[in-house]
């Protein structure tokens, strides 16, 4: 058995914006084992500016994993607690290499083209006009789920963009979600999230930046709007740390995505401990190439969730990897009549 690495860089259709800034391009790396003439592959996922494992010696981890790969999986994933991007990354490419194709590590009613998963259809931030522009797409596309990064732009535009929406669309036609990506100071935050309130949206994510338990703990506890934890979870590796982060601050919901959480393994505990805590959640892709998002998109769909999950991502960058994961009438479809083309 022998395994190497790759960078591949993806090129966004056009600049896509959030809270802390303006995406043309987006890094990943690929990890390939090769075993009695059958291929492995596995993304790594890292997201510069907020993976745990955004460090200087990442290259150097990866070139580790590569050189040990005889380890095996749980040994190296035990290694790799710093580096949850590679550990999904192992995790999905041995996965990979024990399954009958390379690309279909659960199959099931949804790898059958039987089953759809339902999404969110995601708007980027920028000018009330560009952002206008893309609701009107999303709409048009047949999406019943609409989640909209805010926080960069002025507050009010913002506000008036979702009663726009909801002038036109009731909360019972229409799911509004909203991300802030930590944007709100915590001296703002109580009073924006009252007046999101009245606009019958359905939650928003991370409304301040993580790492203030006590400031969080007291929004999810009076807050009139759902919150779900997204960044918050990034970096919480114990199950007991993770049980007491849930219990501590008790969000309304809480967003996986695996690529910075660890893999498959660990995003089941933390659904494992919400469920507990009748804690609701959702899993979202992490800006993966098609790769990525093929392996978190099967795995999703086993846990027969209604809720729409936020995995519309595939069709953003000029240079994803064609594959049969395709968006229709608001929901993520596998046509299985379509090829793969992987090609570094």
């Amino acid at each position: 058995m022998k395994a190497t690495y790759h960078q591949y860089i993806l090129n966004f259709k056009r600049p896509s914006g959030t809270s802390r800034g303006i995406m043309k391009t987006k890094e990943t790396w690929f990890i390939i084992i090769e075993s009695e003439g059958k291929k492995g592959i596995g993304e790594c996922g890292i997201l510069r500016g907020l993976s745990f494992d955004d460090r200087p010696d990442y290259e150097e981890k990866l070139k580790w994993a590569c050189n040990n790969i005889n380890l095996g999986r749980e040994a190296l994933i035990s290694e790799l607690i710093k580096f949850p991007s590679i550990q999904f990354g192992i995790e999905m490419a041995f996965k990979s290499l024990e399954s009958k194709t390379s690309f279909e590590f659960f199959p099931s009613g949804f790898t059958r083209n039987e089953d759809t998963i339902p999404i969110n259809g995601l708007i980027w931030m920028g000018t009330k006009t560009f952002m206008k522009e893309q609701i009107l797409e999303k709409l048009k596309s047949g999406f019943n789920c609409i989640k909209l990064k805010i926080g960069a732009i002025d507050f009010e535009t913002e506000l008036e963009l979702l009663a726009s929406i909801r002038n036109e669309f009731s909360g019972s036609d229409l799911e509004l979600r909203v991300d802030a990506n930590g944007a709100f100071t915590i001296v703002e935050a109580l009073e924006k999230l009252e007046r999101l309130s009245e606009l019958e949206l359905h939650s928003i994510e991370q409304p301040i930046k993580q790492g203030q338990f006590d400031e969080m703990a007291k929004l999810c506890e009076n807050t009139p709007l759902p919150i779900a934890l997204d960044e918050e979870l990034i970096g919480v590796f114990e199950p007991s740390k993770k049980k007491e982060l849930l219990n501590y601050i008790k969000p309304q919901y809480i967003i996986l995505k695996p690529s910075l959480l660890g893999g498959w393994a660990s995003s089941e505990e933390w659904i494992n401990l919400a469920e507990q805590q009748q804690i609701d959640w959702w899993i979202t892709s992490a800006l993966e190439s098609n790769i990525g998002l093929n392996a978190i998109a099967q795995w999703t769909y086993n846990f027969n969730s209604t809720l729409p999950q936020g995995l519309g991502t595939g069709g953003l960058f000029t240079n994803n990897f064609s594959s049969p994961l395709n968006v229709k009438n608001g929901t993520l479809q596998y046509q299985n009549n379509k090829d793969w083309n992987f090609n570094l």
